[in-house]
């Protein structure tokens, strides 16, 4: 009776053992499905952060390319425009040089006629 009951002590101990061996093996494998079902999502998130990343730096790259093309557009406009103002500041210094010489002809006109009117009452 007593070897019976240590073979079924056996018998169940190899059992307990057998059920704890198929255990961990299970819970090793839903561990590393686990584990890979977050590694895929996580490569994917880091894969995307990467990516946007690339893009960010790209868009960086051409504001600052068109910043700068915009700067010297803007630098060639306030030229431009500089320029034109000292041409219509030219118009109109000339605008006032004939607007004298113009006031100095009429003055030799009057003049003129005056001594032209001398002239005849005097005859």
């Amino acid at each position: 009776m007593a070897s019976r009951m240590i073979k079924e002590e056996r018998a169940a101990r190899n059992e307990r053992l057998r059920r704890a061996d198929e255990a961990r093996k299970h819970l090793t494998h839903e561990i590393t499905v686990l584990g890979d079902s977050l590694d895929i999502d996580l490569r994917d998130r880091i894969s995307n952060i990467h990516s946007n990343a690339n893009a960010l730096e790209t868009q960086s790259k051409q504001l600052k390319t068109r910043t700068q093309a915009m700067s010297k557009t803007s630098r060639q406009w306030s030229a431009m425009a500089e320029n034109g103002r000292g041409r219509l500041k030219e118009i109109g210094d000339v605008q006032n040089w004939a607007e004298m010489i113009e006031r100095d002809l009429l003055i030799l006109e009057e003049t003129l006629r005056i001594v032209n009117d001398e002239d005849v009452d005097a005859y």
